[in-house]
């Protein structure tokens, strides 16, 4: 855990550090108690926020991105781990599977969200998509710098701890076999019936320039496109598969 007890106001009276409040909000949530209130100020701002504020702008001049960079890697490592230990006799690919539908961004946008990580977050106006809701991408990004924040402020163990907080109902529902990624189960799907294989098209990419939302649409001869939207291509081919066999299935 975090190598203080206590909510240290480094930044104390700055207009930076964050509130008391959502400095408890975010302990509480992610099992983490942070020393240094920088780095949970850092992981807070996005980059949207800093044309109108140029404190954070001199302070945080690439807003999250770097601390997201940082968790990224952080949440993949500490997830591989939990996984070898959870499931000791499994072979690659099937960690391989589980590791991908764990830490995908839609697993992050519900963790986020279940924490209340959104009304914490610095943002431009540009960012909320509707009334006060956050861009999905925004929530996964910002989770991730959170872990990279935990990670600087205490160390692989503690950022290990709140992974294993985080993600501990998640990672006990992981059923005996490993989950199918939806493009995989779209080509077997296709392949069972002896049609040609899914294609992938990308049609749009919606936001700004720095956070693109990418739509893509799948199509298999003889039925209609289905269409994902996600902050990666990958993501977006992904839920398109995923919407295709659902409606396959029905």
């Amino acid at each position: 855990m975090a190598r203080g007890n206590t909510l240290e106001p480094l930044l104390h009276g700055h207009p930076l550090k964050p509130t008391d409040a959502d400095l408890a909000a975010l302990s509480e949530g992610l099992g983490h108690v942070f020393a240094r209130a920088e780095f949970a100020a850092e992981a807070l701002t996005h980059r949207s926020a800093l044309d109108r504020r140029p404190e954070l702008k001199a302070a945080f001049p690439q807003g999250n991105e770097r601390l997201e960079f940082l968790g990224d890697r952080v949440l993949s490592l500490a997830m591989a781990d939990l996984l070898l230990k959870r499931f000791p006799h499994e072979r690659e690919g099937g960690l391989a599977r589980r590791h991908a539908a764990l830490v995908r961004a839609e697993a992050l946008v519900e963790i986020a969200t279940e924490i209340d990580l959104g009304p914490r977050l610095r943002l431009g106006d540009s960012e909320r998509a509707h009334g006060d809701s956050i861009q999905p991408n925004i929530l996964a990004d910002a989770l991730e710098a959170l872990l990279g924040a935990v990670y600087l402020d205490g160390g692989f163990e503690s950022a290990a701890a709140c992974v294993q907080k985080l993600w501990g109902n998640r990672l006990s529902q992981q059923g005996v076999a490993p989950p199918r990624d939806a493009k995989t189960a779209l080509q077997e799907w296709a392949q069972a019936r002896r049609l040609p294989l899914p294609s992938y098209r990308e049609i749009d990419r919606e936001g700004p320039a720095h956070a693109p939302v990418f739509v893509v649409d799948v199509a298999i001869k003889g039925h209609e496109p289905a269409r994902g939207r996600g902050g990666s291509k990958r993501e977006a081919e992904r839920l398109a598969a995923l919407t295709l066999l659902e409606r396959l299935d029905r």
